[in-house]
């Protein structure tokens, strides 16, 4: 059967397709375009689920706001590339937007929930039979209100941090914090919520370091005491010196404004995910070796 290019562009105007995948589709189907984009659909769940194994550690965060709380979500891509692609950034917006309505208990949840457009799993699945690369909403947080001023700070799109204060309404603080926060990337708040076991591993460390420096027992206790305490002031918020005025910590800063950090959060692009190395040459190499064939 003759397939017209007005069939042809009419489908790819439904569907994002390639001209060449709508024009298959329609051929198999004997111009017929529901048919045609029942069939693109089954094939692209298809395809989609076949790329889900491929690791996908680039991407965006994003987030969403109302007057309580914060939603910060991380929406993954194997490539930069499509981490810009219009639906892409889209569907990540959408997908924080429901985070912050609904409060979904985990991804799953997330993944359930349809924003109009269809639920999420199938939004995600569509997207990746369309543009060709495995996609993952990997994680999100909600972050609410502790009684004082709250902001958010996005580094481009691959960092985003959420403070919120608490004995504090002022906005300009939570702003300033977040963008430490992004820039230091403190483990925790204070030393105080550093468990036993991160300590005593690092104080095992720093026993091993100074155990042949031939000092007094109680000159290498103190020498230990000390770096420990530099170390604990390293990996806290409270402890670093403040980015905009480097010769005050955090701790002092929130004590000249009477004020204190009642949570933080903050997300990094990939951070956690083991990305695979690939040699490019070796590849197209390997692909041109396989056309020929």
């Amino acid at each position: 059967m003759s397939i017209s290019a007005a069939q042809v562009k009419e489908l790819r105007e439904r569907t994002g397709a390639a001209m060449m995948d709508c024009k298959k589709a329609l051929q198999a189907t004997d111009g017929d375009i529901e048919a045609a984009i029942e069939q693109m659909r089954k094939d692209g769940m298809a395809k989609a689920d076949k790329k889900a194994g491929r690791v996908a550690a680039d991407g965006i965060i994003v987030v969403a706001e109302d007057d309580k709380a914060v939603a910060m979500l991380e929406f993954n891509s194997e490539t930069d590339f499509v981490a810009k692609n219009e639906d892409f950034v889209a569907l990540a917006d959408s997908a924080a937007k429901m985070v912050l309505k609904h409060r979904p208990a985990d991804v799953d949840a997330l993944l359930a929930l349809d924003d109009g457009n269809g639920d999420f799993e199938t939004q995600r699945k569509a997207l990746v039979a369309k543009i060709g690369e495995n996609m993952s909403l990997r994680r999100f947080e909600v972050i609410e209100s502790t009684g004082g001023a709250m902001a958010y700070y996005q580094h481009g799109a691959r960092i985003g941090t959420v403070v919120a204060l608490a004995d504090s309404d002022d906005k300009q603080l939570a702003k300033d914090l977040a963008m430490h926060i992004a820039a230091s990337n403190p483990q925790y708040r204070s030393a105080d919520d550093v468990p036993a076991d991160v300590r005593e591993s690092e104080k095992e460390i720093l026993k091993s370091q100074v155990a042949d420096s031939g000092k007094p027992a109680d000159i290498i206790e103190k020498m230990i005491e000390g770096r420990l305490r530099k170390y604990l002031a390293e990996i806290t918020l409270y402890g670093q010196p403040f980015v905009k005025d480097p010769d005050i910590t955090v701790e002092k800063l929130l004590a000249s404004k009477g004020a204190s950090v009642g949570r933080y959060v903050r997300f990094e692009v990939g951070e956690g995910i083991e990305k695979q190395e690939s040699d490019f040459a070796s590849e197209v190499a390997a692909t041109a070796k396989a056309t020929m064939g």
